[in-house]
């Protein structure tokens, strides 16, 4: 398996100017015979994704994957739809193979699996498909040249959160929630654990999986028990789950105004999920994973003739692929400062965060 570690400037990416090679190409042809035809065409790159179950709309992983898809489109003057850009959602796990076939059929010049979910799906439309190009986010898939891997260092990012969460708690008491055990949460969860340890190794976090990236009701019963039983902010690494969590904190806040109740977004900054009134929010900060940004960059490198096939792109802190959302003030200068450190720690590699709990 092939390795590439992207290094890139994230406000170059955000403002990517004109693309070369795809659009606006004419072509005027001349047929033999006793009359000549001129034919104009255009030529266009074309990128769909499918989601996992969380949909399109969840606020959350999904959602930033469609805004980098989105953002190549109008860039690139392409509209939503075939010969442009476009999604699948899907119910159940059950749809991903059809969903990323039907995409490919369609034609589209490269499509987006999202989440790990989607590794035996990929594997099988990929070897059905060996002229398709797809792109799978967090997750590696070995031995197709057909398939590119998207990876993100999200426990980089946990472990700056678990930094402010330990700094920032006034009960001493943490929570975590994720979606559905697995190596890609087990990283949010590992990173977010070292993180709380570094400043008091003595906070044990409470950690509780929703079995799904879908059920909000689920996530608010877990927030329900969490801040019930004393602490006072959760981070969570569960899609849509998410969405309870924002409920359970904001009718906290909106019942008591001076309830100690905060929350940690994550994938995309989620400070809007966190509005209480114009003058109260429940985010303390988010877990930004710039799944947009990639998704703009290998649709780039693909237009353009260099499709990352067979290898595997992996983007953390040294490259600014994740990070902490502005924190709006909800987090102390001397808290920013401290996480600071131990940001630079970790790009110089004094710091090694765990992969997984448990290491």
């Amino acid at each position: 398996m092939k390795k590439r570690k992207f290094a890139f400037a994230l406000s170059g990416l955000l403002a990517l100017g004109t693309i070369l090679g795809a659009c606006g190409g004419k072509e005027e042809t001349e047929k033999a015979g006793t009359t000549t035809d001129t034919e104009t065409t255009e030529e266009t790159f074309s990128v769909a994704m499918v989601t996992d179950t969380g949909g399109v709309d969840d606020k959350s992983f999904n959602q930033s994957t469609w805004e980098g898809i989105e953002a190549f489109g109008k860039e690139n003057g392409l509209e939503k739809g075939d010969g442009g850009y476009d999604y699948l959602q899907s119910a159940s796990e059950s749809d991903y193979v059809s969903n990323l076939t039907r995409l490919i059929r369609r034609d589209f010049d490269l499509v987006y699996a999202v989440g790990y979910l989607m590794h035996d799906a990929v594997v099988e439309v990929a070897d059905q498909q060996p002229d398709a190009k797809i792109a799978i986010i967090d997750e590696v898939i070995e031995g197709k040249d057909n398939v590119a891997s998207i990876m993100f260092r999200a426990n980089e990012a946990s472990f700056l959160a678990g930094v402010a969460a330990a700094l920032e708690s006034k009960s001493g008491k943490i929570g975590f929630i994720g979606g559905m055990e697995g190596p890609i949460i087990g990283g949010f969860q590992a990173g977010f654990e070292a993180g709380v340890a570094a400043v008091n190794p003595d906070i044990k976090v409470d950690v509780e999986y929703a079995a799904s990236f879908s059920d909000a009701a689920k996530g608010q019963q877990i927030a329900k028990r969490m801040y019930d039983s004393g602490v006072d902010i959760i981070f969570h690494a569960a899609g849509g789950v998410g969405s309870g969590l924002f409920t359970e904190a904001k009718e906290r806040k909106q019942k008591d105004p001076n309830a100690n109740v905060w929350a940690i977004g994550v994938d995309r900054d989620q400070y809007d999920e966190g509005q209480v009134d114009a003058d109260t929010n429940i985010v303390l900060t988010s877990v930004l994973k710039r799944v947009d940004v990639a998704a703009q960059e290998v649709a780039k490198l693909a237009q353009e003739g260099k499709f990352p096939g067979g290898e595997t792109i992996t983007y953390g802190l040294a490259d600014q692929g994740v990070d902490l959302a502005d924190s709006r003030g909800a987090i102390s200068e001397e808290t920013l400062a401290k996480v600071e450190e131990f940001k630079q720690q970790i790009i110089d590699g004094t710091i090694k965060v765990p992969e997984q709990p448990g290491e």
